[in-house]
């Protein structure tokens, strides 16, 4: 079953279970897939899916992080269960472990050695890792180890 038909069916679900916020969530994500499919003028595969998830996801980080800034304590909680609920559909996190390890082999593989060689690293990386971790975690560790 597609990423798609996924949240059809769980939005129907979310629906007779009378769960507005998961029906509300879903319907935005669907949303955001179909104006893509649109501006793109072509169905949208899972790996697409997953960018918007992502997209959608980084979105509710940034949110939160503003609004926790903000001492907006209840829109924090708003944007805290929406990034649950989006989360679910994303796949598993990489592990630090693994995501290091990815990033010292691509290191040894383009040579690289300060931080200069940074725009030779973080695009190889970020395309083995791109919807798995998020690019500012990447960026840190590519730069801890160029340092």
């Amino acid at each position: 079953m597609s990423l798609k038909e996924q949240l059809q069916k769980d939005m129907v679900t979310a629906m007779k279970a009378r769960d507005e916020l998961r029906v509300n969530v879903i319907r935005l994500l669907r949303g955001m897939i179909r104006k893509l499919e649109i501006d793109q003028k072509k169905d949208l595969d899972d790996k697409d899916v997953i960018g918007v998830l992502t997209n959608a996801a980084k979105q509710r980080r940034e949110a939160i992080k503003a609004y926790a800034d903000g001492g907006r304590d209840d829109l924090v909680k708003q944007e805290e269960a929406e990034l649950v609920i989006i989360s679910e559909y994303l796949p598993e996190a990489m592990g630090t472990d693994e995501l290091e390890q990815i990033i010292t082999n691509i290191i040894t593989e383009t040579g690289a050695t300060s931080m200069k060689d940074i725009g030779k690293v973080m695009p190889k990386v970020m395309q083995q890792v791109k919807s798995r971790t998020d690019g500012s975690q990447v960026q840190a560790m590519v730069r801890a180890k160029l340092a």
